[in-house]
């Protein structure tokens, strides 16, 4: 074995657990005391700020809007102090470009007196607005690269927060990111967009059923996050793990999850000291995660939080990424995120569960204990149906990227055919209204409607079905397509906005029964049975793995977009723009800019790849296939010199390490003549396709070769860390 390799993987083997009292100061500390303590909340607020400023500020966090200039001096102050009292000596505007990560610019709080002394100063046009340099983030043709000027703004709807590390701490402001011209330059500005057109349509429907009180109605996300953990030191010989998040060349480990007895395992020491400090960090940034427990694969592994508001979820899911890599360093550890990082093995996801809640705390997605209620809920239920159905591909467009089409549609996540799972129960309810006979008796407890047509409603007795992309679990549906290096934005985007298109349709046909003077039930009785067989096709309780299901789809005219180039090409489209357009979600500008800079960054993702493998084929594959093939002829002379019984073994090895050699040699010829033809492509698209089409396909062949290598060459002289080590090493 190779010394750096063997020296790694001793070290691996005898790290012991960080003590708790290492990791943090607050390892003994009650986690319901910590909670929040790193963020400036409403007590906080309450308790510095005047009352009358702190009635205007959280009137505007509770019911969006802007911060009053006029108050903005004060909020800030108190907020300096706050964050000075924390330890805090810089500030930022924390946002989120198209990049796919956070980003950040530190400025001190600190400034300079004409006596030549310094103060710390914070004031409320330092708080409401930023100016970093926007000219070096994806803005797909919406600036040009010598136009730096770009703008952050706060998001009050989102609280500050505190983020420490071993030499001070930096006040983060949750911002918005935009253009000189006015564009979104970000996820979170049409994330906004989305829920508030969602809020006003889905408001016409309760003002329909008698509700009077909800002022708003809030979309909840809780998006699971699912990782890998690697000893640092044997990723830190891995260069495809330490530069694209994931193994371009691994032979299969003989051990893998055959056994399934990694999932729901005991937690290994090293991991759940691991898990408790992020736990902690985010505890204290008020993240509620509540969950954790070994995924699938060996080495994966799953942290999932309580609902939260989309947009304060979608924060925390990025802050979560963020903690998640930063302290997995502290443990000894890399956290690979990518949706792929071992061929062979369970892939990571980021289910999306998603729900709609009234500001009277009232889940609309609830089958209820009156005949109003469940009227009511089975109306939002038509609506989710309508939108999956009719903007499946806005919504495909949600849970795309060159790591997500590893994954999609294996025998680990769900087909990129966007269908939906309602249950059995549920299904025959729906046949029930779509026919007017009632459902067959299950057997469960039932909550009568009390429309005359429509049949009693069972309460929810289903099992999950873990191959749909979209499947009702009781009281939210679950968005399984999302990869797990992904922001949760996109497919939140765009899953508000078709359902906004949705509730706008049908609450314009119920507010026209009603005026024209039928009864709100009467227009029931005839706007639901239309709307579910309408929409019917999109329901699909059956095996998604199943490659029946393709040709079923196809016959349904649910559209199938196995890849992202494939389903970027759509984003162009009139009816999927007009989802974005209608909703008032995203411009025809922002749109267009949004596809080119998916086109962009799928290209360089693969071609950094393509990049990566050619390097480790050429510096330590072949060099080390060569060396063992020298070994392996010096052995077949010596054999045949000295024995009488012939060469076959030695003959055959030899054999194999030759052919594997000169094919990998040539593999990598190709490979990178497919890497120049995507550098030197026309645009962005003919990049991508060229990625997917020529780029792709070389990598996998040179990979097939690269892998049987791995099992020829002897282990004394193989360089990287086998898959047995990185998969089972915590």
């Amino acid at each position: 074995m190779k010394h750096q390799r063997s020296s790694a993987l001793q070290e691996a083997l005898s790290t012991a657990p960080l003590r708790l009292s290492t990791v943090s100061d607050a390892a003994t500390t009650d986690g319901a005391e910590t909670f929040g303590c790193h963020v400036f909340g409403l007590d906080a607020m309450r308790k510095r700020l005047p009352k009358d400023v702190y009635r205007r500020l959280a009137r505007i966090i509770s019911e969006g809007g802007r911060l009053d200039p006029a108050i903005a001096d004060v909020v800030a102050n108190a907020m300096k102090d706050w964050a000075i009292e924390m330890g805090a000596d810089h500030y930022t505007h924390w946002f989120q470009p198209m990049t796919g990560l956070t980003a950040e610019k530190h400025d001190a709080f600190l400034s300079p007196t004409p006596d030549g002394h310094m103060i710390n100063e914070f004031s409320g046009k330092m708080l409401i607005s930023g100016e970093p340099d926007a000219s070096s983030f994806p803005s797909g043709g919406i600036r040009s690269t010598f136009e730096a000027r770009g703008y952050t703004a706060w998001d009050p709807s989102v609280p500050v927060f505190i983020v420490r590390n071993d030499n001070g701490a930096t006040l983060h402001i949750p911002t918005f990111f935009y253009a000189y011209s006015g564009e979104a330059l970000d996820r979170k500005i049409p994330l906004l967009r989305s829920l508030d057109a969602l809020s006003v349509q889905a408001l016409r429907i309760l003002r329909l059923f008698g509700n009077t009180t909800a002022q708003r109605v809030r979309a909840s996300v809780g998006p699971e996050q699912e990782y890998f953990l690697v000893d640092r030191r044997l990723a830190a010989l891995r260069p495809d793990i330490m530069l694209t998040g994931r193994t371009l060349q691994g032979a299969a480990s003989p051990k893998g999850q055959e056994m399934e007895d990694h999932y729901f395992g005991a937690i290994p020491g090293r991991v759940m000291s691991f898990m408790q400090d992020v736990e902690r960090e985010l505890q204290k940034l008020g993240i509620p995660a509540k969950t954790r427990h070994n995924e699938v694969a060996p080495g994966q592994f799953e942290l999932a939080p309580i609902y939260e508001e989309a947009n304060i979820a979608c924060d925390h899911n990025m802050l979560t990424m963020n903690m998640l890599r930063h302290l997995a360093a502290r443990h000894g550890f890399v956290c690979l995120l990518h949706e792929k990082p071992f061929a062979g093995v369970n892939g990571s996801g980021k289910h999306n569960n998603w729900s709609l809640t009234d500001s009277d705390g009232n889940n609309l997605l609830n089958p209820g204990s009156t005949p109003q209620d469940n009227a009511q809920f089975l109306v939002f239920l038509a609506a989710v149906l309508r939108a999956v159905h009719l903007h499946g591909a806005a919504l495909r467009l949600g849970a795309i990227g060159a790591g997500n089409d590893h994954r999609l549609g294996a025998n680990e996540a769900p087909p990129a055919i966007i269908s939906v799972f309602l249950g059995q129960e549920l299904t025959g309810v729906i046949e029930g209204i779509i026919t007017g006979k009632p459902a067959p008796d299950t057997g469960s407890g039932v909550m009568e409607i009390g429309v005359s047509s429509l049949p009693p409603l069972p309460i929810d007795t289903s099992d999950r079905n873990r191959t749909s992309p979209f499947a009702f679990t009781g009281n939210k549906f679950e968005f399984r397509a999302v990869g797990s290096s992904q922001s949760v934005a996109p497919a939140n985007i765009a899953l508000n906005a078709a359902m906004t298109c949705a509730l706008q349709d049908i609450a314009d046909e119920l507010e026209k029964g009603v005026a024209a003077g039928r009864t709100l039930n009467a227009t029931l009785q005839d706007l639901l049975p239309r709307l579910f067989r309408q929409h019917s096709p999109v329901v699909f309780n059956g095996n998604g793995y199943a490659d029946a299901w393709k040709d079923e789809a196809a016959t349904r005219g649910l559209p199938n977009y196995p890849d992202t180039v494939t389903a970027v090409e759509h984003y162009s489209d009139a009816d999927v723009m007009q989802v974005f357009l209608r909703a008032g979600v995203l411009s025809e500008r922002e749109m267009l800019a949004r596809q080119e800079i998916l086109f962009e960054h799928y290209a360089k993702t693969v071609r950094i790849e393509g990049d990566v493998l050619l390097r480790m084929i050429s510096r330590q594959i072949l060099p080390a296939a060569r060396h063992a093939e020298d070994s392996a002829a010096r052995l077949l002379m010596h054999v045949r010199a000295v024995t009488e019984n012939g060469d076959q073994a030695e003959s055959e090895h030899f054999r194999k390490l030759h052919a594997h050699t000169g094919q990998l040699q040539q593999a990598a010829a190709t490979l990178a003549d497919a890497l120049a033809a995507c550098r030197a492509a026309s645009d962005a698209h003919d990049m991508a396709r060229t990625a997917r089409d020529a780029v792709l396909p070389a990598m996998q062949l040179c990979r097939e070769h690269a892998d049987a290598l791995e099992l020829l060459v002897d282990d004394e002289l193989w360089p990287l860390p086998t898959y047995a080590e990185l998969l089972w090493t915590h």
